[in-house]
C-alpha cells in the first residue's frame, strides 16, 4: 500500500526546513492577533443541543480519492455548513496532496460564525504561527507525525497563540502520549494515515480510554446518523466528517441528517 503519510511528512519537513523566517518575531505577531472563537465551547453547545457536534470538513481532494470537488468555493460551503448545524469547521490548507490554500480557510470563516480548524501536517512552530496568522481558531496536532518534545512544544506555543489543538491519535499508544503531553482535545482518526484504509471500530475501541474532561472527536468514516449514534454511546462530543459532506449535492441537509434534524 502507498505511504501516504510519509510521503507528505517528508515534502512538509522539507519546506519547513527550508523556511528561514525568526520564529521569535513570528510568535509575537501571532500573540498580538485579533480575538479567537472557541472551538472547545463550540463543540460543548452542539453536544449539549444535538447529542453530538459535527466538524464539518471543506476539502477539495484527497491522495487516495482524488478530487472531490476542486472547485468548490469555501464561503458557500462555510455557509451552507453552518445552515446545516455545524458547530465548528475543518479546512485543508495543505495544496500539493489536497488542493487546499490558505485563502479557503481565510474565506470560509470570514463567510460564518463558525470556529475553524487549520487541518494541515503541522511540522514546526512556524505552522503553528501561520495558523494563527491565516485566522484559525485551532490546530491540527497528528500524534503519528511529531515527537513527544514537539507534541508538548507545540500545544504549549498553541495555548500561546490562544489557538485550540486538536491531537490527532490512532492506537492507545498514540493516546496515551498526547494525554501526557496535556491535550485537552483529542481526535481518534479512523483512517490510517500510511494506507489511508478506514477503521471503523477504531474509535468505539479508543473511546474508552479517553477521560472525562478531554474533549473527544471521532474523525473519518463517518457516513451516517447511525455512525454518530454510536460514537455518542462510545463517549464521543463531536465527529469530524469531510468527504461525506463534500460530496452530498445538499451539504446543508447532510449536516443536519447527521445531528437526526429536520430542515
Amino acid at each position: 500500500m502507498p505511504a501516504y503519510l510519509d510521503s507528505i511528512l517528508a515534502a512538509h519537513r522539507a519546506a519547513a526546513a527550508a523556511d528561514t523566517r525568526d520564529v521569535e518575531a513570528a510568535v509575537e505577531q501571532a500573540e498580538r492577533g485579533g480575538a479567537t472563537r472557541s472551538f472547545a465551547d463550540a463543540i460543548a453547545a452542539a453536544s449539549t443541543r444535538y447529542g453530538m457536534a459535527v466538524i464539518s470538513e471543506i476539502k477539495r481532494r484527497s491522495p487516495s480519492k482524488g478530487d472531490l470537488d476542486p472547485d468548490l468555493d469555501p464561503a458557500t460551503v462555510a455557509v451552507e455548513y453552518e445552515a446545516g448545524g455545524a458547530a465548528c469547521l475543518s479546512v485543508l490548507t495543505d495544496q500539493q496532496f489536497f488542493g487546499g490554500l490558505p485563502d479557503d480557510l481565510r474565506a470560509a470563516r470570514a463567510a460564518c460564525s463558525l470556529p475553524v480548524l487549520r487541518k494541515d501536517f503541522t511540522v514546526s512552530a512556524l505552522d503553528v504561527c501561520d495558523a494563527r496568522a491565516m485566522g484559525a481558531d485551532a490546530v491540527l496536532l497528528i500524534a503519528a507525525a511529531l515527537t513527544d518534545q514537539e507534541l508538548s512544544s507545540f500545544l504549549q506555543l498553541a495555548v500561546r497563540c490562544s489557538l485550540a489543538a486538536l491531537v490527532e491519535v490512532h492506537d492507545e499508544t498514540e493516546l496515551r502520549r498526547a494525554l501526557d503531553a496535556g491535550a485537552a482535545l483529542v481526535g481518534v482518526n479512523q483512517r490510517d494515515l500510511r494506507t489511508f484504509e478506514v477503521d471503523r471500530q477504531r474509535a468505539l475501541s479508543l473511546g474508552a480510554a479517553i477521560p472525562a474532561g478531554v474533549l473527544a472527536v471521532a474523525e473519518s468514516g463517518i457516513r451516517d446518523v447511525g455512525d454518530v449514534a454510536r460514537l455518542a454511546e462510545a463517549g464521543f462530543q463531536a465527529v469530524l466528517v469531510g468527504e461525506t459532506l463534500v460530496r452530498s449535492a445538499d451539504r446543508r441537509a447532510a449536516v443536519a441528517e447527521l445531528l437526526g434534524v429536520r430542515l
